[in-house]
């Protein structure tokens, strides 16, 4: 009889053991991941100036609870002006010589959830350890890179891309790069993020490129809820104009579970925040 109860009650244990492990995997840690091109600080941006676009901008990325953000075209007083109103800190250095001239594309996070070990920056160039343009483009370009962990103790990297707005073949030889770069960097094979301003629809080789070469899935396709928005990302600052052609992607490896996929049109007195709409997912470390 002791024998039957001590049976019954190791059953009944196990039960609970494997129940709880499924009710704590059903409610996994979600974070929101953007990429934002956020324009750079352009005074010839008459009725679109960044002083007045700002606080509008900020309060989309909190109103979003955004927890990581990709960034592209943000200058350094830019940058300087989303980190303390943010309370998020960045990583990234300029385009033009690696410091804080030019264009930057930060990475910036939410230090309640997440620590940076590693990070660095490279150039979208044949000499990518140095400030450099490639091939046909017209402008410097960089890639940010972080390598993430959250309070779980899962890892994870992210790299954030602006390319060429000119030259194709710098932005298929770009993908190429990133893609040699992440797996270069990634030797362990933790899970990957790879955002930014591509500058290229679904239908260009160079988007193709990263789908082909690597593990990399576009969220927008994968995620577990239909993409809301619009079916562009660039508007302009055009009221007027809706926009065709998604060009700001965010692509994820294997490991990493979409749950919805968003291009955030949010406005202010018909105008909008920047000339690109950021681009959301919420996601899941499987």
């Amino acid at each position: 009889m002791k024998r039957n109860c001590f049976s019954v009650l190791l059953l009944a244990f196990f039960v609970l053991l494997v129940i709880s492990i499924s009710y704590q995997n059903s409610f996994a840690q979600t974070y929101q991941i953007a990429t934002y091109n956020i324009r750079f600080d352009n005074p010839n941006d008459i009725g679109n100036l960044w002083k007045d676009r700002s606080p509008h901008l900020i309060n989309q990325i909190k109103f979003h609870k955004m927890d990581i953000i990709g960034t592209q075209e943000g200058l350094y007083h830019q940058l300087e002006e989303l980190k303390t109103a943010l309370n998020f800190p960045y990583i990234g250095i300029g385009r033009d010589k690696g410091g804080k001239e030019g264009e930057f594309s930060a990475i910036f996070y939410n230090p309640d959830m997440f620590t940076v070990f590693e990070h660095s920056t490279f150039w979208l160039s044949e000499s990518p350890d140095k400030p450099s343009k490639g091939w046909d483009a017209a402008l410097n370009r960089v890639c940010t890179w972080g390598k993430f962990e959250d309070k779980a103790g899962n890892i994870f990297y992210v790299f954030n891309i602006h390319y060429d707005h000119v030259g194709q073949n710098a932005r298929e030889e770009s993908s190429k790069l990133v893609v040699q770069k992440i797996k270069e960097i990634n030797i362990e094979g933790h899970p990957v993020i790879f955002i930014g301003d591509f500058n290229v629809k679904p239908d260009n080789p160079a988007y193709a490129t990263v789908l082909e070469n690597s593990n990399l899935k576009d969220s927008r396709l994968v995620s577990q809820t239909p993409s809301i928005g619009n079916q562009g990302t660039f508007n302009g600052f055009n009221w007027e104009r809706l926009p065709e052609g998604i060009i700001d992607h965010i692509f994820v490896s294997t490991e990493i579970k979409v749950l919805r996929h968003g291009i955030l049109t949010d406005n202010y007195g018909m105008k909008y925040p920047s000339d690109h709409f950021p681009v959301m997912i919420e996601f899941s470390l499987k």
